[in-house]
């Protein structure tokens, strides 16, 4: 730099520092160029902006600490930055908050946000909530990844056992992991509708045997084909428990509660079969071996588990209890109030079926869902008003939240499709960006690469470039590791 440079430089320092609010700062971001006034960025003096109207008096190691270049003839400050994101977050000068403009990525915007060292405080509610929905999907995206990683890695401390039960955890959870893991996942699918398909079965008298009683029981190869299958259940859940990582969180899933309520019938009608006589009657022990047995329908939740469709709905229902108990609500008062005026308007009438108010909510509950049965009914002209009323008020009390229930079913749908995409993208860059780093192309860092343990001698299987421990992709996700990336501009975030 020479010495009409940096007489320059402290000149205009001096006229800064003496003109107080009233300099100007030119600032060229993105290659949008905007003028703005010392007045304006006093107001908020923690800034980065603030921070230019004195920084030409530190020298050019101040100016540089702030900025990408400067034009000491244009006094002009550069920055490499987004300018569609710079033009909201300046919005904070004139009006005291700032609104992410519809189409940025959140994520991208928090860093602009945290580079102009402007607070979050700022941003407005509308808008953090789209932050924090953005924030819970690169969440749920690391998590899946790790879960790909933790697969994918053999830590060499780890003993025979516990090897041994990562690849059974893997075997009867992960059925894309391999072609037997798919084929016992069929397997299992095909045992539910089978054991479903014999309970109904069980049922037909023509089927029916009798036994020493004369009374009619389930035909035996029938009971054999349900024992077979209730061993195969059995011998799953407890592989899965055995073998998974966190045996309380297994016990208490939902899917896992299921499969026990599937199971468990069958021993305990066995149990009071073999040894409750002998404790009670034997008309008593019937009595709840069959109210067992009829717990043999949960089962048939068993698909859930092996169905994403199935888990899909049970989410977006989840989603939708709002929406689902606006439906109930509506539902339950025109309930009362259709039932309570169908018993007035009919007990004018000698013959009505409308004995009680209590009565009649069986009345309204099969008109409002237009089944209507025909059981009860009404008999005089106010009461078939009353009546038509009801249905139609039904029609529209349940086509009202539908709506969002289905939109609640197909967000969350194309969600999970996405973020499944999302992840193996994802594995697919980190992978691409070791194997550059292993070879010393520039896609890759070497001295991350030195980060990692040495291969240990003479072992088998994926090295730690297959093993995916790095990423450098323009969708790092940060809860991967520790260390901290930047990110210019340019790069997306998918």
């Amino acid at each position: 730099m020479d010495g009409s440079g940096e007489h320059s430089l402290q000149e205009a320092g001096s006229q800064g520092s003496a003109a107080g609010d009233d300099i100007e700062i030119v600032v060229n971001v993105g290659g949008v160029r905007q003028v703005l006034y010392g007045d304006l960025l006093s107001q908020y003096p923690e800034t980065r902006l603030a921070e230019l109207i004195n920084c030409l008096a530190g020298g050019y190691d101040t100016i540089f600490s702030l900025c990408d270049d400067y034009d000491p003839g244009k006094r002009e400050f550069y920055f490499d930055r987004d300018p569609d994101a710079f033009k909201c977050v300046i919005e904070v000068y004139y009006f005291g908050e700032v609104h992410m403009k519809k189409g940025i990525c959140p994520i991208c915007f928090k860093n602009e946000m945290d580079f102009w060292k402007v607070d979050l405080k700022f941003l407005d509610d509308c808008c953090k909530s789209h932050l924090s929905e953005k924030r819970e999907e690169l969440e749920e995206i690391a998590r899946r990844v790790q879960l790909i990683l933790d697969d994918l890695g053999v830590d060499a401390a780890e003993g025979r056992w516990r090897r041994c039960q990562k690849c059974v955890w893997k075997f009867l959870e992960k059925p894309e992991s391999s072609c037997p893991a798919r084929v016992v996942a069929v397997l299992s699918f095909l045992l539910i509708l089978v054991s479903s398909v014999v309970m109904c079965m069980g049922t037909i008298p023509e089927l029916q045997v009798l036994d020493a009683e004369g009374n009619r029981v389930e035909h035996p190869t029938l009971e054999n084909v349900e024992t077979a299958c209730i061993g195969w259940f059995t011998l799953e859940y407890l592989l899965r428990l055995f073998s998974s990582p966190n045996k309380l969180h297994f016990a208490l899933s939902f899917m896992n509660i299921v499969d026990v309520l599937a199971i468990l019938p069958f021993y305990v009608s066995l149990t009071l079969t073999h040894l409750g006589a002998r404790m009670m009657e034997l008309t008593n022990v019937q009595q709840a071996v069959q109210a067992l047995r009829i717990m043999r329908i949960a089962r048939i939740f068993k698909l859930a588990r092996h169905s994403s469709g199935l888990q899909t709905l049970t989410y977006a229902l989840k989603r939708s209890f709002k929406e689902l108990g606006l439906l109930l609500m509506y539902l339950a008062v025109g309930i009362f109030v259709f039932s309570a005026l169908g018993y007035t308007m009919e007990q004018s009438h000698p013959e009505t079926l409308f004995k009680s108010i209590p009565q009649s909510f069986w009345w309204a509950i099969i008109t409002m869902t237009t089944v209507g049965y025909g059981d009860i009914y009404p008999k005089t002209t106010l009461g078939k008003l009353n009546a038509a009323i009801s249905f139609l008020c039904g029609v529209i009390a349940i086509a009202l939240p539908i709506h969002p229930i289905i939109n609640n079913f197909v967000r969350y749908y194309n969600k999970q499709r996405v973020l499944e995409t999302a992840a193996k993208h994802e594995l697919e860059l980190m992978e691409l960006n070791s194997t550059s780093a292993g070879e010393g192309k520039p896609g890759g860092s070497r001295s991350d690469l030195d980060t990692l343990p040495p291969e240990p001698a003479g072992k088998e299987g994926p090295s730690w470039g297959s093993r995916l421990k790095l990423s450098h992709s323009d969708t790092f996700i940060p809860l991967l590791t520790e260390e901290k990336h930047h990110r210019t501009r340019l790069q997306s975030c998918k």
